[in-house]
């Protein structure tokens, strides 16, 4: 490996397949929460349920996205949020991840600017008492 190669890659932030995600609802206000890192998603989702209760957008438009069901139309909006140290603003679909074990998934859009997945990281999530979901599914 050249000499250019390891230092474009000591660059970059190493994620593993959990990272906890601060979503800020403004400026001073973030809620933190654990996300899966998801090189099969092209974009970034978070549950609708936090997209009401955290009264995150407007809506700025709508995209087409393929999952296991077919093909599903979804809005987006932008978020700003920060993932291993870094703060960002990107876009996020709104799903329906209730029935998902992460509320939030980082995909490709986000994992491109920076980001290596190492599947063997043990990354310190949110204790579930902790995380700003707590009860908040139930």
């Amino acid at each position: 490996m050249s000499e250019e190669s390891l230092e474009e890659y000591s660059q970059k932030d190493i994620v593993g397949f959990v990272e906890p995600v601060a979503i800020f609802k403004s400026k001073r206000t973030k809620q933190v929460f654990n996300a899966r890192v998801d090189t099969g998603a092209t974009k970034c989702s978070i549950d609708k349920v936090l997209v009401d209760e955290f009264k995150l957008g407007p809506i700025i438009g709508e995209t087409f996205v393929r999952n296991a069901n077919g093909q599903e139309k979804r809005d987006l909006i932008e978020i700003t949020f920060q993932i291993a140290h870094k703060t960002m603003t990107e876009l996020f679909t709104i799903a329906d991840r209730t029935n998902m074990t992460y509320p939030v998934l980082i995909g490709r859009n986000v994992l491109r600017k920076g980001f290596l997945i190492d599947p063997n990281k043990k990354t310190q999530s949110v204790p579930e008492d902790q995380s700003s979901l707590n009860g908040f599914f139930n």
